[in-house]
């Protein structure tokens, strides 16, 4: 946990100003993956790790950045907008900043201080956390600046979009800024409807695996999986021409139409079209405190981003497979965008210590790698400290 008043504090000698602090979290999610950009469902909760920023206006339009523990610093000027991927932590920064002014609101330049405990590269989204964090920092730093939570969200995305170049869904971005405790969040990606599903399995716990395969999206076959998506799009649209998105796909048509697709592309609508099916069944589940039913849906989960997705990598599938073996596990996934980064599963409290060790001894045996391992709890969204 970040320790609140030893950022002031470094704020104050760096800056010689009062701060305001502001953050907002990462985010696992539990199921729904790479349907967010195909207009789908997801469900995910935002994670007990935040990034956090300390924020003081300044009389000018300058936005000057540093980060906890860096003697360096980095600016940019808002009435001057910097080049778009620079492959640096600030394209995130600037990118939300120029979003929120293409939106309306006329900001004013900011000292900011930056710590985070979300690991990078993890897959859970310390990309969006910081966004969200920066976003609402400097957002509220302007008075009567009349952004939404969800402007806010998709301000952040399209920073991905320009400024980082990763086609991101809304997904990440939104659980950052709308995030409840004790919820997961059920969100149509279409509509931005939204509805929190409570989250409380009675003995039940949230255990997170990193293996320490950093993913960088905007170079993975992130972007090329959202290409093949709309390539499938195109392909089914002159065979019903209602569809939009893959989204707009029912099983019952999949069926019919998926000996007319070509192999590759027949695989990755499998998935979308099977996952967003999974994701309303894992939201009745949850609702109804069915661990054993949820538990199911994230195994399948995972198999269909393995193999008709392609998405997962071999340290992914091993935790996965240690964990399903695992007295006390309901279920396991990986999570995110996938190429590395982490598995959630759903387990017994009690079979915590037990889990960890193997994911530990077998991520260790098979691949030389020391994962970290932790559980978290649904936290809220973006928010202010006192």
């Amino acid at each position: 946990m970040i320790d609140l008043a030893s950022l002031r504090s470094v704020f104050r000698s760096v800056y010689d100003a009062e701060p305001r602090i502001f953050s907002a979290p990462g985010r696992v999610n539990l199921i729904g993956e790479h349907t967010d950009y195909n207009d789908g469902f997801v469900l995910p909760m935002a994670i007990d790790r935040r990034t956090v920023v300390a924020a003081a206006k300044r009389t000018d339009r300058k936005v000057r950045v540093r980060s906890k523990g860096i003697p360096t610093s980095e600016e940019f000027d808002l009435d001057r907008p910097g080049p778009k991927r620079r492959n640096s932590w600030l394209d995130y920064i600037e990118g939300t900043a120029q979003a929120i002014e293409a939106r309306g609101a006329k900001l004013a330049g900011a000292d900011l201080l930056i710590e985070s405990d979300v690991p990078p590269g993890a897959g859970l989204s310390s990309s969006a956390a910081l966004e969200m964090a920066v976003g609402l920092a400097l957002s509220s730093l302007t008075k009567g600046d009349g952004l939404t939570r969800v402007d806010l969200a998709l301000a952040g995305q399209h920073a991905e979009h320009s400024y980082v170049g990763t086609m991101c869904g809304i997904m990440d971005q939104f659980i950052a800024a709308l995030g409840q405790v004790d919820h997961a969040l059920f969100i149509d990606c279409r509509t931005l409807a939204y509805r929190a599903v409570r989250f409380a399995i009675p003995g039940m716990v949230v255990l997170i695996c990193d293996t320490r395969v950093k993913h960088e999206l905007a170079s993975s076959g992130y972007n090329k999986r959202r290409l093949e998506c709309q390539q499938a799009v195109a392909l089914l649209q002159q065979m019903i021409p209602a569809v939009r998105a893959l989204r707009d796909v029912s099983m019952g048509q999949f069926d019919e139409l998926e000996s007319r697709l070509p192999e590759l592309l027949r695989r990755r609508c499998r998935h979308v079209v099977t996952e967003n099916a999974r994701t309303m069944a894992a939201a009745k589940a949850l609702l109804a405190s069915d661990a054993a039913e949820f538990g199911k849906l994230m195994v399948e989960s995972h198999r269909s981003l393995q193999n008709d997705y392609e998405v997962s990598c071999p340290e992914l599938d091993l935790c996965v497979d240690v964990a399903t073996a695992e007295p006390g596990v309901y279920g396991a996934r990986m999570t995110g965008g996938g190429f590395g980064g982490c598995t959630v599963s759903l387990v017994k409290r009690e079979a915590v210590p037990s889990l960890s060790a193997a994911l530990s001894s077998e991520l260790e045996r098979h691949f030389g790698k020391k994962p970290e391992i932790f559980t978290t709890r649904a936290a809220a969204g973006a928010l202010e400290h006192d």
